[in-house]
């Protein structure tokens, strides 16, 4: 039987079968991870994404047989160590993704790889250190703790020291801690009425997620500002916890169940309630989006969550088809350059940040698709920095060449390593806030 190559019909993503004895076994793995190796070695259409390909073309390249089989298994982890999981390659380029009878699915192969390696032999400690943002969010919201660990970590010599113990690149961008966390300072409004759209239940319920809780609040206070001056009602939840996605990224499934099982109740009884469930960053979204849903597909409070979740602009462009956003802008933000976050795109959603942004009379947005390189912990480490800071580089001179008056990401994280490719030439801003600062509020 002749295989066609690509497929005219939309990739199906297979569950993730975590729960199975043979995800773990480290023989059924490899022989998965030959096969697709094998397959990607002879298309590599994928080479100008995320540094595993170019890895592992070249550990086939320079063997003694040319093919997958003069590559030793244990150079495949190089591979997989430079997996960041933005999906890319699966959403845009592979044309074996399933229902092809080849049923590739390279991003979730390189997550089990990472599963079984952590289940072996757990984590780097930088890695530990890096992925527990529940625990160093400790350091946020207390004013003079905030002030004096902000300050230290932009001390030389500190950072010089924290290279060399924990593996953190001294050049490279780290969030600072807010002097008062967003779930401190910010409070639930049920004043307006509540209004649905067609397709958008009319009250909101924000998920602030760490890092605008910890680092970056005014994103959260933005997005509160835009909701109220839209007459949309809004809840915090009660608690919440990390969404698990840097767990998820170094292969810990056991961390991103005791995770899942803290959030999952409270969101599904707000969805159960008819809240539509807000959160500005893009990976956490897709994590109640997709990547929950493929790891507990059994899961009815899961599914529930999933079908109530909304990027930001995917629910604000669906209250502006109905009739229910205001379009009273005070002022242009003239030429913007826009990064679509890579955990957007995968959402398959369109650009609705875009066309929101282009709402606002007299402003023009450049929207630029490529990954940052940042990609949570990628960015940061000593190992992988220089290589982060190359995949950034077409998007940092794409930005250097629009000469915007404005630029950002959804993804704060991108926004700030675009910022520091431009040698902090500018501020990124998050979308949401570039909105409120056209409404004036």
């Amino acid at each position: 039987m002749t295989v066609r190559e690509g497929s005219l019909e939309a990739p199906t993503r297979h569950p993730l079968a975590w729960k199975s004895p043979e995800f773990w076994d480290q023989q059924t793995l490899d022989k998965e991870l030959e096969r697709v190796f094998d397959i990607c070695h002879g298309c590599r259409r994928c080479v100008s994404l995320c540094g595993s390909f170019p890895v592992l073309f070249d550990l086939v390249d320079n063997g003694p047989t040319g093919e997958v089989d003069g590559v030793p298994k244990e150079k495949y982890k190089d591979v997989v160590d430079q997996c960041y999981l933005c999906d890319m390659c699966y959403m845009t380029k592979c044309p074996y993704v399933p229902p092809h009878p080849w049923n590739l699915d390279f991003p979730h192969l390189m997550l089990r790889a990472k599963a079984v390696h952590f289940r072996n032999h757990g984590a780097k400690a930088t890695d530990k250190f890096l992925t527990s943002t529940d625990k160093l969010g400790m350091f946020a919201g207390i004013p003079i703790v905030t002030q004096v660990v902000n300050a230290v970590n932009k001390t030389g010599p500190v950072r010089a020291m924290v290279e060399s113990t924990m593996g953190i690149d001294r050049d490279a961008w780290m969030p600072s801690f807010a002097e008062t966390k967003f779930r401190s300072a910010a409070r639930s409004d049920m004043a307006a009425p509540v209004r649905d759209g067609a397709k958008t239940p009319g009250k909101v319920a924000i998920y602030s997620t760490c890092y605008i809780n910890y680092n970056e609040p005014g994103i959260g206070h933005d997005l509160v500002a835009v909701l109220r001056h839209n007459d949309i009602p809004y809840v915090l939840l009660e608690k919440e916890a990390c969404c698990g996605m840097p767990k998820l990224e170094i292969g810990d499934l056991e961390s991103v169940e005791q995770l899942k099982n803290i959030n999952v109740p409270q969101l599904a009884r707000l969805a159960r309630e008819g809240y539509a469930i807000l959160t500005p960053i893009p990976s956490c979204t897709l994590m109640y989006k997709q990547e929950l849903p493929l790891m507990f597909p059994d899961d009815a409070n899961v599914a529930r969550v999933k079908a109530a979740f909304f990027d930001p602009f995917e629910y604000l462009m669906r209250r502006q088809k109905a009739g229910l956003i205001r379009t009273d802008f005070k002022t242009s933000l003239g030429k913007v350059a826009y990064h679509v976050a890579c955990h957007q795109r995968v959402q398959n959603i369109g650009m609705k940040t875009r066309d929101f942004l282009k709402l606002i009379p007299g402003t023009e947005v450049v929207a630029i698709e490529r990954c940052s390189g940042h990609d949570g912990t990628y960015a940061v480490k000593s190992e992988t920095y220089d290589k982060a800071m190359k995949i950034a580089k077409p998007v940092v001179n794409r930005v250097r060449q629009a000469e915007p008056d404005t630029f950002g990401s959804d993804c704060p994280m991108a926004g700030r390593l675009i910022a520091h490719g431009l040698e902090d030439a500018g501020d990124a801003l998050h979308p949401i806030s570039m909105i409120r600062k056209a409404y004036g509020v």
